[in-house]
């Protein structure tokens, strides 16, 4: 029984290399960090202070900016109204012109799109018929090369018409 209890000792020696390993750990914690870590909090105080003395310069002088703004501001609408009214009257007229040049080139526009059209159309007929008579080549010489029966007749006449709807 005695043994259970030595786990529960109090040893002297333990408790003071206990707090003397903590005394060594706080004096290198404290030499190494706190010093950097005061220094680096101070560091940052100065800023954020520099920061709110620069926001208020700068709300002074958005004050300042934003009566100047008013004054300039009250001119030009005086100014740009006048402006309006002249701008409005030429663009009138200049909108008139654009308008006719625009239906002129519309019109070219369409013509030369509906014969582009036409043209396409030919040339895609045209190329059609091309691969239909390479076809109808390609069967006829397989025709002439084999003696024909009936059987052979279809299955010709199949792959014919095969041919076609794959190159359509």
């Amino acid at each position: 029984m005695h043994s259970n209890f030595e786990f529960f000792s109090i040893d002297l020696t333990t408790i003071v290399g206990t707090i003397l390993n903590t005394l060594i750990l706080f004096l290198v914690i404290k030499h190494f960090l706190f010093d950097k870590v005061n220094a680096m909090l101070e560091s940052r105080r100065t800023e954020v202070a520099k920061t709110y003395e620069d926001a208020d310069k700068a709300l002074v002088n958005a004050k300042q900016l934003e009566s100047e703004y008013t004054t300039k501001l009250a001119a030009a609408k005086e100014e740009s109204a006048e402006i309006v009214k002249n701008a409005t009257k030429k663009a009138q007229s200049r909108s008139d012109e654009i308008i006719a040049g625009a239906k002129d080139e519309a019109r070219g526009i369409i013509d030369k799109a509906n014969s582009d059209i036409e043209k396409e159309k030919k040339r895609a007929v045209n190329q059609i018929k091309d691969e239909i008579s390479d076809i109808a080549l390609s069967i006829a010489s397989q025709v002439v090369s084999k003696e024909i029966d009936e059987k052979t007749h279809e299955q010709l006449i199949e792959s014919f018409i095969n041919e076609i709807g794959d190159a359509e």
